[in-house]
């Protein structure tokens, strides 16, 4: 199991320590230190920003995912209501953001999708869909998660590009914070009951997205493209 009787470990805790080493090459990565210390270009930061607008329409399906599987009728209400508002407060940040790189949302979505964009959605969106709630909640989680630990992390520096600061201040305030730890109090009420199996799984598929939260971030610092 994912928590284990007497060990004091929450479900958080075990499935960060999968991912530690992830979470630090993603603080490595040369996107997220140029975002703090205003050196990306803004070329990487567009194509991030269009692709993640796409990531977002896949992400509010595999919520609604999560709300559909979910046990409790708070469970559904809370991942509904993610599904809708959160991904409505994004998409505005991103209208915004391509505001003043002289773009819109609407030439955004006329771009292609790239291939880790895609390959991301599809990963997560089989695994909610073909697994169970916990392996949902799994799937879902880095995107949440690895964002506010981001955010929170590069608060203090922010940027001195106005542009990158809003981003941070995005992922990194109270609002965004306390629906992070929302899902987080989900995730370890769920987690405490699973079977070694279910528990197993949960712990892949939460693995697998933080991994592909690493490669959409190479993906918008290579501006990636289909190679034929």
């Amino acid at each position: 199991m994912v928590t284990t009787a007497g060990s004091g470990l929450r479900t958080r805790d075990v499935l960060w320590s999968d991912v530690e080493d992830v979470y630090a090459a993603i603080l490595a990565h040369p996107f997220i230190a140029g975002l703090t210390d205003g050196t990306l270009p803004r070329a990487a930061f567009r194509h991030y920003i269009v692709q993640d607008a796409h990531y977002l329409r896949g992400y509010a399906r595999a919520l609604a995912v999560c709300a559909a599987k979910a046990p409790t009728e708070d469970d559904t209400v809370m991942f509904a209501e993610h599904a809708a508002g959160a991904i409505a407060a994004e998409r505005d940040l991103h209208a915004a953001l391509m505001g003043e790189m002289g773009s819109s949302p609407e030439e955004a979505a006329k771009e292609p999708v790239a291939p880790t964009t895609q390959a991301y959605v599809s990963y997560m969106m089989a695994s909610a869909l073909g697994g169970s709630y916990a392996e949902a909640v799994g799937a879902v989680l880095p995107c949440y998660w690895i964002y506010a630990r981001v955010g929170d992390e590069l608060l203090a520096r922010s940027s001195p590009d106005p542009l990158y600061a809003r981003w941070i201040a995005m992922y990194g305030g109270e609002e965004f914070q306390a629906v992070v730890e929302a899902v987080l109090a989900v995730t370890d009420r769920i987690g405490a009951r699973l079977s070694p199996d279910d528990s197993d799984a949960m712990r892949r598929h939460f693995r697998t997205t933080s991994r592909y939260e690493w490669m959409f971030w190479d993906a918008g610092y290579r501006q990636e493209t289909w190679p034929v």
